[in-house]
């Protein structure tokens, strides 16, 4: 079975740290609680649009795509600060009996004057001084806060004590894993993983903002093993061939995208994702009044791996 690009429904994860509204990405979340991610390519996502896929979750299509789809792509909606956290590299995890880990980025959607994420640790912190900041209270000040503004691209590598600050929305797109050990939650009655966490921690990463690179008809974002992330933007009545050299997602942002292969169609719509198969290898996109949308691929080499 061959299947041509299908759009998911964000399904909607409540956290403490969430906003009670998503507008203007989304007018209703389904929940009177506190929303601070909506996952675009979860497992549990609905197929809403595609031929003869309506009403299918993406874990369910695993046999029909070759495998589990490796990109998790999700919006950030913090209202508050997120625990300070760290997340495993492949081999860690899979020590720990996961199936892999988690290497993610964060492009900044909206943010607020003075809104900040932490990435990585000062100069001089080990994990000696973590242990101990997390038990007195003071572990903000022992990482590196950097100021972020739209169109900022950030890289999280694995082993990154990393920490998001509020006033901002964010795309994420991530290895398809949820491990994560919190390390520190401000006082909020969540359970920490310190002792997973401390293991994993890496004093010195590749973390950190990423140029972006201007190539034939669209901007890289970023380019790493498990991921490339590619902005498009397009004019009014504009046409454009867009190469899927692997499996991966559109993800709409302004505007309205129709997405073609021969004999279908699919709409991209802004928060939502559009799925294109591994093998499709290119698609046709449209649209009418402009837009902007984003290309997240999986290289084959990391799916492979």
């Amino acid at each position: 079975m061959s299947l041509a690009p299908f759009r998911l429904k964000p399904w909607f994860s409540p956290r403490p740290w969430g906003r009670k509204s998503l507008e203007p990405w989304y007018e209703d979340t389904g929940t009177t609680e506190l929303v601070g991610e909506a996952w675009l390519t979860g497992p549990q996502c609905v197929v809403e649009e595609g031929d003869e896929l309506a009403g299918k979750t993406l874990a369910s299509l695993t046999p029909e795509l070759g495998g589990e789809f490796p990109l998790l792509v999700k919006l950030l909606f913090p209202n508050e600060k997120l625990s300070v956290q760290v997340h495993p590299d492949d081999a860690q995890a899979q020590a720990a009996g996961e199936a892999r880990g988690k290497t993610e980025c964060w492009y900044v959607l909206e943010a607020e004057p003075g809104a900040a994420v932490a990435l990585g640790l000062k100069d001089g912190v080990d994990v000696a001084k973590v242990k101990a900041a997390i038990a007195d209270g003071t572990m903000e000040e022992l990482m590196e806060w950097v100021p972020v503004s739209v169109g900022d691209m950030l890289f999280v590598d694995a082993g990154t004590v990393h920490a998001i600050g509020p006033g901002v929305v964010l795309l994420e797109t991530q290895q398809t894993s949820d491990v994560t050990y919190r390390l520190y939650d401000y006082g909020r009655p969540r359970e920490l993983h310190l002792e997973q966490g401390l293991k994993v921690i890496k004093p010195k990463t590749q973390a950190g903002k990423v140029a972006p690179q201007q190539m034939d008809g669209f901007t890289r974002l970023i380019e790493q093993r498990y991921f490339v992330v590619d902005r498009f933007d397009l004019g009014e009545m504009e046409e454009r061939r867009v190469a899927m050299d692997g499996a991966g997602c559109l993800v709409g942002i302004e505007g309205k995208v129709w997405v073609t292969t021969p004999g279908d169609e699919v709409e991209l719509e802004p928060g939502k994702a559009v799925v294109v198969p591994a093998g499709t290898g290119e698609v046709m996109v449209e649209a009418e009044l402009g837009a902007r949308f984003v290309r997240c691929v999986a290289p084959a080499v990391a799916q492979a791996s």
